[in-house]
């Protein structure tokens, strides 16, 4: 598969999500990057604004199984990834796979389960396996989380821990619509009482496993010179100079965000990137991934504003 076919297939996926979904171009975008990439994203927005629709839109469109769980404070890391238990008709123990076992999984409301159980992803997420009673179990090469938290509610949550904040390779912000948006919204959807399936909406899947490898294969191919390498490396290290953050991005954020710039121009039919496809970025890779000085904090600085700050002061090549 070259560039072009990658591209056709990214507005065939599109095409079909709006069928379901209404706006949210730029978060269907980072989720095509994210599954060419092999990242993960965390969406974070209020309640009624699509997130899971297009969770389940998106894993209909690119061929992947879909699952979900529904993270509660009660919830066990067992009730996430599974568990051995004793068989009384055969005296022995067999494995029960948790919904874990899936290739696009929805972690709804994440941050409303303890840490611990929050830590059962940690595996799946950076080694695409689990392990249960000691012994390793693989999940799809293409297995991808796509996590929802509430930005309103503060009450009942647990803020999601920095190791597992880095295993996301984007924060998304997934705000209201505009007022035309939200006026075919109401006239798409006010007509039905309940949810509807994306097939229902008439969401057909345009990809299966082959073609998402091939297309994976060929972001691989992407060219990222020098210049673009420098830029990366000096908006990474920009945020650990940042007299107003307390803790800035990893050389692993840098890593990551080269090979999903490289994603990116494939979406767009390039094959090399850009320094725009880094900027464009740079922001949803971030923004997760910095922490305010406690000076910040006192003077009501946001981290959105820092990010865009360090990425205009950084001079991008020509």
């Amino acid at each position: 598969m070259n560039v072009d076919e990658v591209q056709k297939l990214a507005e065939a996926v599109k095409g079909e999500i709006a069928k379901a979904v209404v706006g949210q171009d730029s978060t269907i975008e980072l989720m095509l990057v994210a599954l060419f990439a092999g990242g993960h994203i965390l969406l974070e927005g209020p309640p009624g604004t699509a997130k899971t629709l297009l969770a389940h839109s998106f894993a209909r469109a690119v061929g992947l199984d879909f699952g979900r769980i529904q993270f509660t404070p009660d919830l066990m890391p067992a009730d996430i990834i599974g568990a051995n238990l004793f068989n009384f008709q055969t005296s022995a123990f067999s494995l029960t796979r948790g919904p874990i076992f899936t290739e696009l999984l929805l972690a709804d409301e994440i941050n409303r389960t303890p840490p611990k159980t929050q830590a059962a992803l940690l595996e799946a997420m950076q080694e695409r396996q689990v392990t249960i009673d000691g012994e390793s179990h693989q999940l799809s090469a293409r297995f991808t989380v796509v996590a929802t938290q509430n930005p309103i509610e503060q009450q009942g949550v647990y803020p999601l821990p920095e190791a597992q904040l880095d295993r996301f390779l984007f924060k998304q912000t997934v705000g209201y619509p505009t007022l035309d948006e939200e006026r075919k919204i109401i006239s798409a959807h006010g007509a039905h009482k309940t949810a509807m399936e994306p097939e229902a909406w008439g969401v057909e899947q345009k990809a299966d496993s082959a073609r998402i490898s091939a297309a994976i294969d060929a972001v691989g191919e992407i060219r990222l010179v020098e210049e673009i390498v420098d830029y990366v490396a000096a908006l990474i290290r920009g945020t650990r100079e940042n007299p107003e953050l307390q803790s800035g991005a990893s050389p692993r954020a840098g890593a990551m965000l080269a090979g999903a710039a490289r994603a990116r121009a494939a979406l767009d039919g390039r094959d090399f990137v850009i320094p725009d496809d880094v900027k464009t970025l740079a922001p949803a890779l971030l923004r997760h991934r910095i922490i305010l000085s406690s000076a910040a904090e006192i003077n009501g600085r946001k981290v959105e504003d820092i990010v865009h700050g360090i990425i205009e002061a950084i001079e991008a090549p020509r």
